[in-house]
């Protein structure tokens, strides 16, 4: 059995969604569906998503949300009304809209109902779909799938003890299709998973199955080696690990959302990145577990928006509990941090840029200086982190002085290196303005140079 997750590019409107039906179509195997709601269907479209949420944002302020709503309404009939589903989809999609805006529900929970309502309405009309096709499909809700959750709104974790109730599902007739990004709670409430999270619901469900395969269809051919924005063509990448994956996510590869394949990576489930557009192609698989190779970099991932919170004082080795008390001032703050490579007399500490405002900025620093009493202390922004990612990179010779001569050469000042604290990557700090020159330099290193 296999698990296929179609995101909002995949059923942004009738065609894609003919697509979708398409696939579905080709392998038997194919029996849970997962969907998201509506995308883009062209550059300067909105989102579904982002509808819901101007709705809800227009109705708690008195503002004109009748418009908003006719808007999402239309969109939505006009993929049924292309599909030749019945006018009923549409007419359910409008009653579940006001019975939610008009209810008494908390706002969070309101915010959260709302959003659901693109990936709930996806998964109704593409199970009528199907079934227009002479396919025997089912929409399935997620309380009805065991998909329970955490009461964190916009957060929601998944519950352990939902898998084995998940696996049930494999007794059930026909091809199943279940809306992603949220869940229910054990008491009932509905509750969202963070932005992304129809990836989140496929891996859940692949994992809860026991699929032999999770497909992720999406609007790319595969992951590519580096961002095809900063370098025109780059190679594709055909096998990654987990491992490999989770560090290129975190760093700038938006194929997958930081978490989502946190469930199938558990249970060993394989994944496959494959195209909407292009389903024939191989696609990025994405295992537990592959063959090295004596070329190990798989990768080059890059972000901006960092920050570097930079402390300098002599002897601060022997200062028992230094690291605790600076660590206990960021947690008052609300201010997490993403690395922390140091020295003898030096920490630094990189944070992203968006959890600094002036006011705690500088709380921060005035705090640091008071309770810590260091030599130096500085907040610097503009950082980009440049992710040079490939198992087996810390036990092959050469990949740092190949990535320090590639950034020499494009005349880029490192401002920071971090190797050893994970043994599939290895991590640059360098000036936000200086990234692209960084990137076109590293792949012509790693990638052309190497042929």
């Amino acid at each position: 059995m296999k698990v296929a997750k179609f995101g909002g590019s995949s059923v942004a409107n009738a065609k894609q969604i003919m697509k979708v039906g398409e696939i579905i179509q080709r392998d038997t195997k194919r029996k849970f569906i997962i969907v998201s709601a509506p995308g883009k269907r062209h550059k300067n479209d909105i989102k579904i998503t982002d509808m819901l949420i101007s709705l809800e944002e227009a109705y708690r302020y008195h503002n004109n949300y009748e418009e908003v709503l006719e808007q999402i309404l239309d969109r939505f009939n006009e993929i049924i009304i292309q599909l030749h589903l019945p006018d009923a989809l549409i007419e359910d999609i409008r009653r579940t809209i006001l019975s939610i805006l008009y209810s008494e529900q908390s706002t969070t929970m309101k915010i959260d109902s709302l959003k659901s309502i693109g990936e709930d309405s996806s998964a109704k009309i593409i199970s009528a779909y199907l079934t227009s096709l002479g396919l025997e499909a089912y929409y399935v809700n997620p309380k009805e799938a065991s998909i329970f959750v955490s009461d964190e709104p916009g957060k929601a974790q998944i519950l352990p003890e939902s898998f084995d109730l998940i696996y049930t599902l494999r007794e059930r007739e026909g091809i199943l299709v279940i809306p992603g990004f949220f869940g229910f709670t054990l008491e009932g409430k509905l509750v969202t998973f963070s932005r992304g999270g129809s990836d989140i619901t496929g891996s859940i469900i692949a994992a809860g199955v026991q699929a032999e395969l999770y497909e992720n269809f999406t609007d790319v051919d595969s992951v590519y080696t580096v961002n095809p924005n900063i370098v025109p063509n780059p190679k594709e990448i055909t096998t990654l690990t987990y491992k490999e994956m989770r560090e290129l996510s975190y760093a700038g590869f938006s194929v997958f959302h930081d978490e989502a394949l946190i469930p199938a990576v558990k249970r060993e489930i394989p994944v496959c990145i494959k195209n909407t557009n292009n389903p024939e192609l191989p696609g990025t698989y994405v295992v537990s577990k592959k063959e090295h190779k004596n070329k190990c970099v798989v990768g080059i991932a890059s972000d901006t928006g960092f920050s570097t919170l930079y402390i300098s004082k002599y002897l601060m080795n022997r200062e028992l509990g230094f690291g605790r008390r600076l660590f206990e001032i960021l947690e008052d703050e609300s201010i997490s941090f993403e690395h922390t490579p140091s020295g003898i007399d030096d920490l630094s500490v990189i944070i992203r840029e968006r959890q600094f405002t002036p006011e705690n900025e500088s709380r921060v620093l005035e705090r640091i200086k008071n309770e810590l009493d260091p030599d130096t202390v500085t907040l610097k922004h503009g950082l980009a982190l440049i992710m040079i990612v490939g198992e087996g990179i810390m036990n092959t010779v050469g990949i740092a002085q190949k990535a320090t001569s590639a950034l020499t050469s494009a005349n880029v000042n490192i401002k920071m290196i971090n190797q050893g604290s994970s043994d599939v990557s290895m991590m640059f700090g360098i000036e936000a303005n200086d990234l692209d020159r960084a990137i076109q330099s590293l792949y012509r290193v790693f990638f052309e140079d190497e042929e």
